[in-house]
């Protein structure tokens, strides 16, 4: 008897299933350490404790993304080993700082499932929820992946789409308990951009780039222990390329976006996110940002700001889709998301 895991197939997933995830990670100064070297983030209310505790933090939490990765590199053996592609995400929300000495651990809920016409893949929906070692959830979203089926001749499920929505309520954002940018440092965090300083529809060219190295993204992708084959076996694509986790994309167009929102905190809600076409290494990723939307907050000091991420192959900046609606051949990643910034 096989006592190896072959991942799910689309046939293997019913309507309501929840999953959980195994091995729980204990987090540590080492992925903060990883995650700066790995990527140029610079963004100061991670860096340091100091800042942190002058923004009403008892200490500087990881990057928020490092949540992201560690709950999602749980998923992937149970929902995305067997994908064809990660397809987008929805109504994320990050509910609270991670830190130091945090255990997480992962959960999902299948809450749609979707056959293709061709038989051979069906579209599969989660809602993963990261918790911590008090059983709090520390950041949850919605995601869907196309998977391969094994037995072709499986019936296909009932069509169940769920409806998402498109953008998180601002009233339903989290602001970390404490935090309060009334005597926020603008020398100290880089820049003297503050909420006011942005206008709707506005867009920030991130000038700088990284060209995708083979031994980084992998090295990224382990320390997630995310273990999806595409991005580790070149026997596994017909191009014999390893395909770059889109997780890698996010965190290096968010590092770029420092230089024009270097007070762009916090992340606090994931609206959206496509991964438009693949990467493989040798690319060189620039990013450009559009300001989508602004609002206040009841918390001293503190605005949200939404904004649109792009990350390209170092194409023009501000050109997303060309005229039939498609992305343009140079995009390689859309985030709709919300961030905290000082007033």
């Amino acid at each position: 008897m096989a006592k190896t895991n072959p991942g799910r197939f689309f046939e293997d997933y019913t309507l309501g299933d929840v999953i959980h995830h195994a091995v729980p990670r204990t987090v540590s100064g080492g992925e903060r350490a990883l995650y700066h070297a790995l990527y140029p983030a610079r963004h100061a209310l991670y860096s340091s404790d100091a800042f942190a505790q002058a923004s009403g933090l008892p200490k500087s939490p990881l990057d928020d993304l490092v949540a992201f990765h560690v709950v999602f590199g749980k998923t992937v053996p149970d929902v995305s080993l067997n994908a064809v592609a990660n397809l987008g995400y929805a109504e994320g929300r990050w509910l609270k700082p991670v830190y130091e000495g945090d255990t997480l651990r992962s959960t999902s809920e299948v809450i749609g499932l979707k056959q293709n016409s061709n038989g051979k893949t069906g579209v599969v929906y989660v809602r993963t929820r990261g918790l911590n070692q008090h059983d709090e959830t520390v950041m949850e979203y919605v995601r869907w992946v196309m998977v391969r089926k094994n037995d072709l001749d499986a019936p296909a499920p009932e069509t169940v789409v769920p409806e998402l929505s498109k953008v998180i309520d601002p009233a339903d954002l989290v602001i970390p308990e404490g935090l309060d940018f009334s005597n926020y440092d603008f020398t100290l965090a880089g820049e003297a951009h503050r909420w006011a300083d942005y206008e709707i529809g506005e867009t920030i060219d991130h000038v700088d780039g990284v060209t995708l190295e083979e031994a980084e993204h992998m090295m990224g992708t382990r320390l997630w222990q995310n273990t999806a084959k595409v991005h580790f076996d070149a026997t596994f694509r017909p191009d014999g390329q390893r395909l770059i986790y889109g997780g890698h994309i996010i965190s290096l167009a968010r590092a770029l976006s420092f230089n024009g929102l270097a007070n762009a905190q916090m992340i606090v809600g994931l609206n959206g996110g496509a991964h438009a076409n693949p990467a493989f290494s040798g690319l060189t990723v620039k990013a450009w940002s559009e300001v989508l939307d602004k609002a206040e907050t009841n918390v001293p000091g503190v605005g949200a700001i939404r904004l649109r991420l792009v990350a390209t192959k170092g194409g023009a900046p501000f050109e997303l889709r060309a005229e039939d609606g498609k992305y343009q051949p140079d995009v390689l990643l859309d985030l709709d998301y919300w961030a905290l910034m000082p007033l």
